[in-house]
C-alpha cells in the first residue's frame, strides 16, 4: 500500500513531513538538483562541518512555513479584526489551498540557485538575471506545472511564484494583502522562515553556537496584526510574549554574519571562486556569453559537481583557464588579510579599506591585492507587536536590543601570501600617511 504521508529525518526540525502530492515536487529534477548545491559555498574550508546543501535547507523552510501558517490561522488567533484585514483567512477551503501554496513556495524558493549559491551571482549571470528569476522560470516551466495541475486542488503557478519570491522580486505582478502576508512568511525581513532555517542550520553544521535561538517560542507567538495601531494594512508581527525570541533571532543574525558569513577567509575564498568562474565561463566552448546558462535544461545540468571537477582539472594544468584561482582554492594558498576596518581609522577617512587597497595595488601590483566590502546588512527589522493590554506598537518602541543593533560594516584588504610580510611592514609605516593624504584630497574635491 502506498504511503500517503512521508517523514524525513532532519537535524534541525527532527522530522519534515509531506504528503504524496508534495513528494512529487521533492522528486522532481529541479528540486533534486539542490542536493548538489552547497548552502555556504566554500565555507567548509574554514568550518569543516559546513557541507550541507540547499536541499535540506529548502525542506526545513517548508516545514517552518507550515508551522507558521498553522499558528497564525488557528481558531484562537483568527479574530474579527483579522477577518476584516484578510477575509481569505476565514474561508476553510481557501485556507487549505493557500497552505499548500505556501509550503510548495517554501520548498521551491531556492531552485534557481547557481553552483555554490551566492558566490559572485551578479557577475556570473547575464544583466537583469538573478537566482530568483531562475526560480520563477522553473516554477512556471512544464516540468513543474504538470505537478501543480495534478495536485488536488490544482495550484496556480503564479501564486507559488508570488509567495516564494515576494513583491520586491516580482514587480510585474500584483499582490493581494493575503499574498503579501504569505510571502512575508518566507522572505520577510523580520520573521521570514528562510532566514530562521538558515541561521539554525548554518549554526548547527558550522559548529558555531551563535545562530541558535528559541524558534519554537517565536513561531508560537507570531500573529497577523495591523502594521500600525488602527491601520488596515496587515503585517506579520508578534505577541509581546515573543519579543525576547525575536530579539534573539536578530542577535543570532548579527553574530552569524560577523562570525561566519563575513569571516575574512570565507570572503577571500568566495573571491577566488569568483575569479575562477569568470575565467572558466569565459571559455566560449563551455557556455555562450561567458555566463551560467539561463535556459532550464542548461541550468539543471550545472551544479557544484561540475565546478569542482573543473577546479581540480585547472589546478593540475598551468595553462588552463582559471589555473591560479584554482590553485588558491585546491591547495589553500588563499590571499591573507592585510588590513581590516578599524574604528579609529574612520576618523581619518570615511572608507579606509578602499583607500588602503588602492595604495597597496599601486605598491604591490593589481594582481596581488583583493578588496572586499560586502553589502551592508540591516540586522534588525521593525515589526508590529501586540502588547498585553491589546495595543499594537512598533517593536523598536519597546525593544532596546533591536534599537541598538546597527547595520554591519565590513572592510578587508587581502594580499597574496608571498607579499604579506613586506606589505605588513609597509602598511605599519604608511597607514597614517595614506589615510591623511586621501582625506585631504577628499576634502579638496568637495570644495
Amino acid at each position: 500500500m502506498t504511503k500517503h504521508w512521508h517523514e524525513i529525518r532532519d537535524p534541525i526540525h527532527i522530522f519534515v513531513r509531506l504528503d504524496t502530492d508534495e513528494r512529487k515536487v521533492l522528486d522532481s529534477r529541479p528540486f533534486q538538483r539542490l542536493r548538489h548545491i552547497s548552502q555556504l559555498a566554500l565555507t567548509y574550508l574554514i568550518y569543516p562541518g559546513a557541507t550541507h546543501k540547499r536541499f535540506e535547507h529548502s525542506l526545513g523552510v517548508m516545514e517552518l512555513a507550515g508551522r507558521v501558517f498553522d499558528t497564525i490561522t488557528s481558531d484562537q488567533n483568527v479574530t474579527d479584526e483579522l477577518r476584516d484585514l484578510v477575509p481569505e483567512i476565514a474561508r476553510p477551503d481557501e485556507r487549505n489551498y493557500w497552505r499548500r501554496v505556501l509550503r510548495m513556495a517554501a520548498l521551491c524558493h531556492d531552485i534557481g540557485h547557481l553552483p555554490f549559491s551566492h558566490a559572485a551571482e551578479d557577475e556570473l549571470l547575464p544583466d537583469g538575471w538573478s537566482h530568483e528569476r531562475l526560480s520563477r522560470i522553473l516554477i512556471e516551466n512544464e516540468l513543474m506545472t504538470k505537478i501543480w495541475k495534478e495536485m488536488r486542488p490544482p495550484l496556480d503557478p503564479e501564486h507559488i511564484v508570488k509567495v516564494a519570491l515576494g513583491a520586491r522580486k516580482t514587480k510585474d505582478l500584483s499582490f493581494t494583502k493575503w499574498e503579501r502576508i504569505l510571502s512575508e512568511i518566507i522572505v520577510g525581513d523580520a520573521f521570514g522562515v528562510d532566514r530562521i532555517d538558515y541561521l539554525l542550520r548554518d549554526s548547527h553544521h558550522s559548529g558555531v553556537a551563535y545562530g541558535k535561538f528559541d524558534h519554537y517560542r517565536l513561531v508560537d507567538e507570531l500573529r497577523i496584526l495591523p502594521s500600525n495601531e488602527g491601520s488596515t494594512e496587515p503585517a506579520l508581527g508578534i505577541a509581546e510574549g515573543g519579543i525576547y525570541s525575536a530579539e534573539a533571532l536578530a542577535l543570532a543574525r548579527y553574530f552569524m554574519f560577523s562570525q561566519v558569513y563575513y569571516h575574512p577567509i570565507r570572503l577571500i575564498y568566495d573571491r577566488h571562486l569568483k575569479d575562477f568562474l569568470v575565467e572558466w565561463l569565459a571559455e566560449g566552448s563551455l557556455f555562450p556569453g561567458g555566463t551560467f546558462p539561463i535556459n532550464v535544461e542548461g541550468h539543471l545540468q550545472i551544479t557544484d559537481n561540475e565546478v569542482n571537477v573543473a577546479l581540480s582539472s585547472a589546478a593540475r594544468n598551468p595553462s588552463a583557464k582559471g589555473h591560479e584561482a584554482a590553485i588558491r582554492i585546491i591547495e589553500r594558498k588563499h590571499f591573507r588579510v592585510l588590513y581590516e576596518r578599524n574604528p579609529t581609522d574612520l576618523a581619518l577617512h570615511s572608507s579606509p579599506g578602499e583607500v588602503i587597497a588602492i595604495a597597496a595595488k599601486s605598491k604591490f601590483g593589481e594582481t596581488s591585492i583583493r578588496y572586499s566590502k560586502p553589502k551592508i546588512k540591516d540586522i534588525a527589522a521593525d515589526f508590529p507587536v501586540r502588547t498585553r493590554d491589546g495595543r499594537v506598537v512598533p517593536a523598536i518602541a519597546i525593544s532596546e536590543v533591536l534599537t541598538s543593533l546597527k547595520p554591519m560594516a565590513i572592510d578587508y584588504v587581502f594580499i597574496a601570501p608571498d607579499r604579506l610580510k613586506d606589505a605588513t611592514e609597509w602598511l605599519l609605516k604608511e597607514r597614517q600617511k595614506i589615510l591623511e593624504t586621501a582625506s585631504k584630497l577628499e576634502k579638496e574635491d568637495k570644495k
